[in-house]
């Protein structure tokens, strides 16, 4: 808490630019598909099965390795988890095989991930919660903007050089990080920090009473691995609220890698758009994010008219220090999202310019960020005990959609063809609309009811 400005600032920057690495790199090898299935003569749903396979990765991977730095500090899960993820891109560039690249596509995210899970916790390790938005804000632009930005340079590298230059690439800019990692990341968990300073009294005073308080715990890594593992399924049967939201979120990230597919088969089909130029299509969701990242400040404005009646709120709360508070971004993010489907689907045509459905993704990605802001904050207040759990539940369903999504993506547009392919996107999320604005309304009385959620 002491650090300088600056050093945080620099933390937040480092940790937050690791997971757009991560993120990106989950989508930049949706544009190796080409070139690597001129090389191995694979069919395409085994190219689409390693993008699941990472984005399976992220999912399993944090769950097993992350409570470890509870025991052992941030910075040591940091430096070996990195130097694994660095050493599991070779053989994915060196690959003889399409069998390869599947494995260490997983055991890459299982270890990459990791950093989606604990960077959260560094940042609230270094900044008082009064000013926790705006660092947790870079953190998050940087984490959602990946999966956008990969198919933009995946498209511009595959373009003009062989498909491993695209795993060449991702070595050199992991290799950088992993130097500022081991520069620039201290440890910052208080814990394991008070643990080394009382070690450093006993040794120089030769008095074995100086202890700190993680010294004195019953926790054990089994019983806390046991635990990480377990409570997250106890929020998603036991708790509607928690439910219904990872749903939500699941579908939403479900759709964006379904994407990956989708976007170069409608570009190169209805606008004739090249390898780079598919590419740059995911610029309109990258830009929607921050669209959404400018209006999330509005909601002040937005919450005056919604609380503006006692009874707007169940049990006649109001104001900003309730949880259902933060999902006011949610409740309009819930009507960017289907707007923006339902725009993307019907402007796919030859006689409408390209310009309109990259409108129709930029309210798309807005709606996305509004949503997943809203979704996470409002997890962490309701169940303050276990928001750690809360979160690890969301990011489980939501990677298991994303990994699903893309095995069935390009073979439905295919079917069904463009427009109703993505109205049917809409649609789910149409279906998924009310939810954010019941919890909104009666979230307060379903938290007294639970047996997990702050009352």
């Amino acid at each position: 808490m002491r650090f300088s400005g600056a050093k945080k600032w620099l933390i937040v920057f480092v940790i937050a630019h690791v997971s757009l690495c991560v993120t990106c790199a989950s989508s930049i090898y949706t544009k190796t598909f080409d070139g690597m299935e001129a090389e191995f003569q694979n069919i395409r749903i085994i190219s689409v099965l390693g993008l699941s396979m990472f984005v399976l990765g992220l999912s399993l991977g944090p769950m097993v390795i992350s409570p470890l730095s509870e025991f052992y500090g941030r910075r040591p899960i940091y430096i070996v988890s990195w130097t694994l993820y660095l050493i599991c891109l070779g053989p994915q560039a060196f690959a003889k095989n399409v069998e390869t690249i599947l494995v260490f596509r997983f055991l890459s995210a299982s270890t990459g991930g990791v950093f989606l899970a604990v960077a959260g916790g560094t940042v609230r390790d270094i900044f008082p919660t009064a000013v926790l938005q705006a660092p947790m804000a870079l953190l998050s632009i940087f984490t959602m903007s990946g999966p956008s930005l990969g198919p933009v340079i995946g498209g511009a590298i595959n373009f003009t050089m062989d498909w491993r230059w695209t795993y060449y690439f991702l070595i050199i800019w992991s290799f950088l990080l992993w130097v500022q990692i081991v520069l620039f990341i201290p440890e910052t968990f208080g814990p394991v920090l008070l643990k080394r300073a009382a070690r450093r009294r006993r040794a120089e005073t030769g008095d074995a009473r100086w202890f700190a308080p993680i010294e004195r715990s019953n926790k054990s890594i089994p019983h806390t691995l046991r635990l990480s593992l377990l409570r997250p399924f106890q929020l998603l049967f036991f708790e509607p609220m928690c439910l219904n939201l990872c749903l939500y979120a699941a579908i939403l990230l479900g759709i964006i890698y379904l994407f990956f597919g989708a976007f170069p088969l409608i570009f190169h089909t209805v606008y004739y758009f090249n390898s780079w130029q598919s590419g740059l299509s995911f610029l309109g969701i990258m830009l929607g994010t921050l669209v959404g990242f400018l209006i999330e400040p509005m909601r002040n404005c937005i919450s005056q008219w919604l609380y503006s009646s006692r009874d707007n709120v169940s049990g006649g709360a109001r104001g900003e220090d309730t949880p259902e508070f933060r999902l006011v971004p949610a409740i309009l993010g819930s009507v960017l999202v289907p707007a923006g489907l339902f725009m993307f689907a019907w402007t796919t045509l030859p006689s409408v310019h390209w310009i309109f459905p990259m409108i129709g993704s930029v309210l798309f990605g807005a709606g996305n960020i509004l949503l997943f802001t809203g979704i996470f904050t409002f997890l962490v207040d309701a169940y303050p005990s276990c928001a750690a759990s809360a979160l690890a539940a969301n990011s489980f369903v939501r990677n298991i959609f994303a990994a699903a999504f893309p095995l069935f993506g390009t073979q439905m547009y295919e079917a069904i063809g463009f427009q109703w392919a993505s109205s049917l996107l809409a649609f789910l999320t149409v279906v998924m609309m009310p939810f954010p604005y019941i919890f909104f309304r009666h979230g307060s009385a379903i938290r007294k009811r639970s047996r997990f959620a702050a009352d």
